[in-house]
Formats: structure tokens, C-alpha cells, sequence
């Protein structure tokens, strides 16, 4: 990771207008990108988010989901170590690919937006040049890591590009951007399922469904931090289409991704154990909803950042029953 960051770096000689030592917005307290990586090298951890790993855990836990349903389906045994690792790194480094190209497409908004306005592009200390090359460095990286999987699963998962491509712009003309990085997020239980399958059925279309219903709700909270922001300045996102009513449909999209999740262990031939799972995330997203505050930013980034735990419950359950099945 260090060497991607590195030869970016070279790209970009110049000085930075902003001392890469400010703390960004949302960044986790004291994390180690921010402690002990070289100042030179910390806009580009930034362009990645790796001080806020929470991004990548939901795009590897969908994989996960995937990994382990289809060797549930496949009839049992432990998932693939190999395969869980893959994913692993390539979901840091897709998501790194993805905030990167995010970064790009916002750099004329994230200026005027509080908690975007010390990201390294509009503060000035990565260049447009250096970030579309630390781009094209970290896609090359993916790649090298798809190409690990059969075939089917290297077409299904550079299908998600064009998905990736268009969510940086979606806000800009829909209420329901959420929904668009639900798409792109959740297309690991798709890739996931392939690499054991290498095809797909009505199993990893529903849990793919329900990713989706569960983005919606995890980043509709999330979304609540920027709505004053976001209304001021044109940006369309759920927390302003919603309001007031944001809890109920949160609710909502909790319910639907619980139900949907639970029917692809269904008809992937599961036990108890991975319904169990669902049962608890289910007790997860109550407690969420209980202490969702649609004024309180600090709440919202903490509950948004719980939906690790979320994902992580389901995951235990699929891989729980994969090993008895």
C-alpha cells in the first residue's frame, strides 16, 4: 500500500496549500494512517479513507456474505482462506479506488461542504494529476487481484465499474444516490457467490437485494451530517427527500434488507444457525433506530459506523452453518 502511495507521490512534487497533518472531519481518532505514516504520504491514505476503515468493511462484508452462502449452497465446509483474503484486500483497495474517483468528481463541492473541505484535493494537497494517477495505479492493483478468481467472476466484477463510474454524479441529479452506492457496495455478494459457483441464481440476487435495502439505511444516517450543507449548495441526497419521516423509512429499508438477506439463506439451503444471524442483526438494527437523531451528527456517524457490527453478525451466522452444513 505504501508503494502505491509512493509512486503517486513522485508524480506530485510540488507543495501542499494545506499542512498534511490537519485532521479530517470524520477520520477515527489516532489512527495509525494519521500517526505513523510519512506527512507526504498521509493525502494519499486520505484519498483511500484508511483512517475510516469503516468504508471498507461494507464493501468486504457483502463478499463475505457471498463467499460463505455459496459454500453453504455448494454443500458445506469452511469458505475458502484464499478467497476471504482476496476480498479483503480488494475491498480496501477498490474502496481506496472508488473515494479516490469520488474525490475527483466532488472536488468543485467538497470545498463548501464542512466536513469535506479538508479532503486532500480541495485542501489543496494532492494535485488533479497526481490523484487521477494514483487512481489508475490503484484499478491496475484491483485488477491484478480479480484476475485470481475464474472468469465468470472477473466479468461479473469489473460489471460493477460502470455502477462505481456513474455514483459520483448521481446526487447531483436524484434524491436517491444512496440507492445508486447500494448498487456498487453490495456487488461482492454477487462476486462472492460466483467464486465458488462460478454463476449465479435467485440466492445471491436476493442477498444482493438486500445489501441494497441495507445501504440505503446505513447511508441515509449518514447522509443526515451533510443535509444542511447539501441543501445549500444543490446536492440532492434520502435524508433531505425524507425529513422527518427519515426513521420510519430507515426502518423500512432495515426490515426489507432482514428480509430479503433471510430469504436467500433460504433458498441457498441454509440452517438455523445462519438464521440466527439475521436475528441478531435484526436486535442490531433496532438498537440503532432507538438512538437515531436526525440533529445529532455525531450520533449519525456513530450509528452509521455500527453498521460494521451489522454486517459482521450476519457474516458470523453464514459462516457458523457453512462449517456444520
Amino acid at each position: 500500500m505504501a508503494l502505491l502511495m509512493y509512486t503517486a507521490l513522485m508524480i506530485d512534487a510540488r507543495s501542499p496549500s494545506t499542512p498534511a497533518d490537519r485532521h479530517v472531519a470524520d477520520a477515527e481518532p489516532n489512527h495509525w494512517a494519521d500517526r505513523h505514516l510519512p506527512l507526504a504520504v498521509r493525502p494519499y491514505a486520505r484519498l483511500m479513507r484508511l483512517e475510516r476503515p469503516v468504508g471498507w468493511w461494507l464493501l468486504l462484508i457483502p463478499c463475505w456474505w457471498g463467499l460463505c452462502l455459496g459454500q453453504i449452497a455448494d454443500g458445506g465446509g469452511p469458505p475458502s482462506p484464499w478467497f476471504a483474503a482476496l476480498f479483503l484486500a480488494g475491498a480496501v483497495i477498490m474502496r481506496g479506488a472508488g473515494c479516490t474517483f469520488n474525490d475527483i468528481a466532488d472536488r468543485h463541492f467538497d470545498g463548501r461542504v464542512a466536513r469535506t473541505q479538508m479532503r486532500p484535493i480541495p485542501a489543496g494537497q494532492v494535485s488533479l494529476t497526481a490523484a487521477f494517477a494514483f487512481l489508475l495505479i490503484l484499478c491496475i492493483a484491483g485488477l491484478a487481484i480479480l484476475l485470481q478468481f475464474n472468469w465468470f467472476t472477473v466479468i461479473t466484477g469489473t460489471a460493477s465499474l460502470l455502477i462505481v463510474a456513474v455514483y459520483p454524479f448521481m446526487k447531483r441529479i436524484t434524491y436517491w444516490p444512496q440507492a445508486v452506492l447500494g448498487l456498487a457496495f453490495n456487488w461482492g455478494a454477487l462476486v462472492g457467490w460466483t467464486a465458488v459457483h462460478g454463476g449465479l441464481s435467485i440466492a445471491p440476487l436476493l442477498l444482493y437485494a438486500g445489501g441494497v435495502a441495507w445501504t440505503l439505511a446505513y447511508d441515509t444516517i449518514y447522509a443526515h451530517q451533510d443535509k444542511d450543507d447539501d441543501e445549500l449548495i444543490g446536492l440532492k441526497s434520502t435524508a433531505i427527500r425524507f425529513g422527518d419521516a427519515s426513521t420510519y423509512w430507515i426502518a423500512l429499508f432495515f426490515a426489507a434488507a432482514l428480509v430479503l438477506i433471510d430469504a436467500s439463506i433460504w433458498y441457498a439451503g441454509g440452517s438455523l444457525l445462519a438464521h440466527l444471524g439475521v436475528a441478531g442483526a435484526a436486535l442490531h438494527a433496532g438498537w440503532q433506530l432507538a438512538r437515531f437523531d436526525a440533529a445529532n451528527s455525531t450520533r449519525c456517524l456513530e450509528l452509521f459506523r455500527s453498521n460494521r457490527i451489522f454486517g459482521l453478525i450476519i457474516t458470523l451466522g453464514l459462516f457458523l452453518d457453512s462449517l456444520v452444513s
